[in-house]
């Protein structure tokens, strides 16, 4: 295996440009390169080893046929817009990925690969594609820009699709309307390059962002994905959407179903959600019901703002924390989308490995993690809440001084404002986060081991202490049974919490990877049992979880599915995501579902 490449040997991190859509911000460079070289410089797998097989096909379609659809597809898109996967499996880092495969395998790496990938430039591309799909009976799967880490990447589900790589060409913002305090994407703009070009208009208005910035707005959006300001629901806050649908039909929803004077765009598309007769939008978020070419984003006006961090002393505290949250959320005095954290991520966000802090083998014990807290600002704590204030100075004293009360029941609770605080702690990321200006920092917490990757475990939960107690507590014994250290933060909101659960893993290493798939495998269906389920999650467990949702016999998946037929009877478009099969390949053995006993390492072995 050859060893790592050292820090002279590392390439400049490509910036965001016309050219590459997929760059950082020139304003990020220098803390681009530290993040890669610390990534790098932790890694002991090779940039690529040899493919153990050939390139996958498509299901049910031979050689001979596939070469001539893709000669049919070249003809169509032009060849140097159809890239066939032969050349070696690059995992790269996160902001130079690829879209061939999950940079972040939990299987081996070369399992879940398309056979080619396509780059349409227009919305006309994407309906010839979908076209050409389905004459040649050939899966596609679209991906915006294949940054949806921890949850599959750019993988296909079924091994030999065709990627198409919707980010590459379409990349524009089609619209800032400054005064509406919205905008029109196409699937390839990041939240990077929407800030920056905000930024360059000077306008008064706010992204809101996750905690990395460099995925697609639309994608994140339609896959229901969260941030931190007000407007931290991304779903919630889109408005129109142009789609095309399996057959290659172009439709818009909501307002922009009705055309504008003279056929232009309607003026309120981007205004108004729900239009006229069922609101539909839905059915295309965590759906393979249509391809998205574009989307309407509300942006927020900008504001003062007020970030602070409160730690508490207690494990036990955790009840009588969220027990305090929710009454706070609901009555509208918490500002954003706030986080709570255990305190071992405050060591993961320096950037330092777990060698740093623990020389032992196995799960970091408690008492490890405590000396090592003691030793940062937050000192020697069990949780950290990171929330922020917005509104004009007065309104923000007057929340904070109830937030302060309120929180000051829990003995020995402390709040931190950014001044207390170096320059280099994750409190002064979180107020850029928090204000709209994405960042890189989260990458951090992956140099935790070596060749690290993640998967999310994201069950939703009430918020309400017993619950949360609850799901924190088959998550704790889960995690000391497989032996991962437990990294949650819970997305707090007045009714509900995400509970977003990090297993960090070895991706080089083929035992870590089984055990953090037994543990993904326990966690699903432990909770399950409790009536708590995932709002989301990493394709290979896409079946387990639409399996849990199980009322009435199912009646979801059968009406996910009726509508999977209907839309899609050549079962040609992302078969498989989300846990929704077409007629086509439905209970053949693609599904994998609990107490599956084939290795998911290898993949699965369909009945064709």
């Amino acid at each position: 295996m050859e060893p790592p490449q050292s820090p002279s040997q590392l390439d400049p991190t490509p910036l965001l440009s016309p050219s590459k859509h997929s760059g950082i911000p020139k304003r990020l460079a220098t803390e681009a390169a530290a993040a890669k070289q610390k990534l790098f410089g932790n890694k002991t797998l090779p940039q690529s080893g040899p493919r153990r097989n050939d390139t996958p096909l498509p299901p049910e379609v031979s050689k001979e046929a596939y070469d001539a659809a893709i000669d049919e597809l070249r003809e169509l898109l032009g060849g140097d817009h159809v890239e066939l996967n032969d050349k070696p499996l690059i995992d790269g880092w996160y902001m130079e990925h690829p879209n061939t495969h999950d940079a972040f395998h939990i299987s081996q790496q070369d399992v879940l690969v398309c056979s080619a990938v396509v780059y349409p430039g227009s919305t006309r591309d994407v309906q010839d594609v979908v076209k050409w799909a389905n004459k040649h009976k050939i899966p596609v799967y679209p991906i915006s820009m294949g940054r949806n880490v921890g949850y599959g990447g750019a993988a296909p589900r079924i091994p030999g699709s065709v990627v198409i790589d919707l980010g590459r060409r379409m990349n524009k913002i089609l619209n800032i309307d400054g005064g509406n305090a919205s905008c029109v994407v196409e699937p390839g703009v990041s939240y990077f390059k929407l800030y920056e070009e905000i930024q360059k208009r000077n306008l008064p208005l706010w992204i809101d962002t996750p905690d990395l910035g460099g995925g697609s707005v639309l994608g994140n959006a339609i896959d229901r994905g969260v941030g931190y300001t007000p407007y931290g629901d991304h779903f919630a806050n889109h408005c129109g959407m142009e789609i095309v649908l399996p057959n290659g039909e172009l439709l818009r929803t909501g307002m922009g179903a009705m055309p504008g004077k003279s056929g232009t765009d309607n003026p309120t598309w981007q205004s108004f959600q729900a239009a006229y007769g069922p609101y539909s939008d839905g059915i295309f978020s965590q759906s393979n019901f249509g391809i998205v070419t574009s989307m309407g984003v509300w942006l927020m006006p900008a504001t003062e703002h007020q970030s602070y961090m409160i730690t508490f002393p207690r494990e036990e505290d955790f009840e009588h924390i969220v027990e305090i949250i929710r009454p706070l959320a609901q009555k509208r005095i918490l500002g954003n989308i706030p986080q709570l954290r255990h305190v071992i991520q405050e060591l993961a966000v320096t950037g330092m490995p777990k060698s740093h802090w623990f020389q032992g083998h196995g799960q970091m014990d408690r008492e490890s993690i405590r000396r090592c807290a003691a030793t940062l600002p937050c000192g020697d704590v069990s949780w950290v809440f990171y929330g922020t204030q917005y509104g004009d100075r007065a309104s923000i004293e007057a929340q904070l001084s109830i937030i302060k009360f309120d929180f000051s029941k829990v003995e020995g609770s402390k709040m931190y404002y950014p001044y207390d605080v170096p320059q280099d702690h994750y409190l002064r990321s979180r107020v850029q986060v928090c204000s709209g200006v994405p960042v890189l920092r989260e990458l951090d917490w992956l140099n935790w081991v070596p060749n690290a990757a993640h998967l999310f475990f994201s069950p939703i939960t009430p918020t309400r202490g017993k619950d949360a107690r609850i799901v924190h507590g088959i998550i704790v014994r889960a995690h000391e049974k497989w032996g991962f250290d437990l990294f949650p933060t819970l997305c707090v909101a007045g009714r509900e919490m995400h509970y977003i659960t990090n297993i960090v893993y070895d991706r080089g290493d083929v035992e870590a990877k089984r055990r953090a798939v037994a543990l993904m495998r326990e966690l699903i269906h432990e909770t399950a049992k409790e009536g708590y389920g995932e709002y989301r999650t990493h394709l290979l467990f896409a079946d387990q979880v639409a399996e849990t949702y199980s009322w009435n016999n199912g009646a979801l998946r059968r009406f996910n599915e009726t509508i999977k037929d209907a839309l899609d009877p050549n079962g040609i478009l992302a078969p498989g995501r989300n846990g929704i099969w077409p007629k086509r390949f439905r209970g053949k053995g693609w599904e994998i579902l609990q107490g599956d006993t084939r290795d998911i390492m290898e993949g699965v072995s369909p009945k064709l």
